[in-house]
């Protein structure tokens, strides 16, 4: 069995599960729109019991048949087995729709909140709730590997080779000329030429002020943490006015020498302004900064430079 992929992060669970809940409640209301026409109760309530099912059915079969439903799908997240990784088949797909379904409008959110409680303090870490538990799931992120470091510096343009001034050179002898061989060209110790080479520093400066030298892994959010077996130098927390920061926003890493930067699957995403020019970065994706690069994770900023 190969590697399990990581486990979600509970902000992307908490953004499907209202994509999900918002849909569910767009086509009761179309139902319930429908309903207001007949002039019996009875029907009206047929109408809404059948509207809930074939919702609740329609749910347990995407969960159960591909581990994703409509919000978990939007979001790169899969409701798998927690052995295999696999469909866990629609039988427990439906009792863990039925238990999400009920925790939501019938309990008045408390039911969701006593779910989420339950997932954050899972003693094995995988964040999974009582309704992960009964179903037997837990909630992967199921995007993507990210590509190699992607730098945004122009394509150099292949070498030219000048052709007519190789015709012009005029061909070496043949034989070996007499004589001592010549001496061996001398290698340049290059450990040698690397200390030799100033070494340059890589400083961040939040838009509080704050800076840091980068000497390591910097990971940056609200409250930023490792993940298993990563070696952090720096956590930088950020606060946020409006919650546009997810926890663990963003990564800032060493690499030979450079700098780099990771959005860490934040929610809002995270922007490189360079020279006046915005691009948002790639989730996942290494990207090169640059002296005086500018880096927006959601309502705040930080500026990049280099010291020698």
């Amino acid at each position: 069995m190969g590697a399990l992929p990581p486990v979600a992060d509970l902000d992307r669970r908490f953004y499907a599960q209202v994509v999900d809940q918002l849909l569910g409640a767009a086509v009761l209301a179309i139902a319930a729109l429908g309903a207001s026409f007949l002039d019996s109760w009875v029907w009206r309530l047929a109408v809404m019991l059948g509207a809930t099912v074939a919702v609740v059915t329609a749910y347990a079969v995407a969960l159960g048949t591909t581990g994703r439903t409509p919000g978990k799908a939007a979001l790169g997240l899969g409701a798998l087995g927690e052995q295999d990784a696999a469909p866990i088949g629609v039988g427990h797909a439906l009792l863990r729709t039925v238990v999400v379904a009920l925790a939501g409008v019938p309990t008045f959110g408390f039911g969701m909140a006593t779910l989420a409680m339950t997932a954050v303090a899972d003693p094995e870490g995988r964040r999974r709730g009582w309704h992960d538990r009964l179903a037997g799931t837990v909630v992967y992120d199921i995007r993507p590997e990210p590509a190699a470091p992607e730098s945004l510096d122009p394509p150099r343009p292949p070498p030219m080779v000048n052709l007519t001034a190789a015709r012009l050179v005029p061909a070496t002898e043949s034989h070996t000329p007499a004589g001592p061989p010549p001496p061996a060209p001398v290698v340049p110790d290059r450990t040698a030429l690397r200390a030799s080479r100033p070494q340059q520093r890589w400083r961040l400066t939040l838009d509080s002020g704050e800076s840091v030298v980068v000497e390591g892994l910097a990971l940056l959010g609200r409250s930023p943490a490792a993940r298993p077996g990563e070696q952090v130098r720096h956590l930088l927390p950020l606060e946020s006015r409006d919650m546009s920061i997810s926890k663990t926003h963003a990564a800032i890493d060493l690499v030979d020498g450079g700098l780099v930067v990771t959005d860490r699957g934040s929610t809002n995403g995270s922007v490189l302004v360079r020279q006046g020019v915005s691009r948002d970065l790639a989730d996942g994706r290494p990207t090169t900064l640059l002296h005086g690069d500018r880096v927006r994770l959601g309502d705040r900023e930080l500026s990049v430079a280099r010291e020698a």
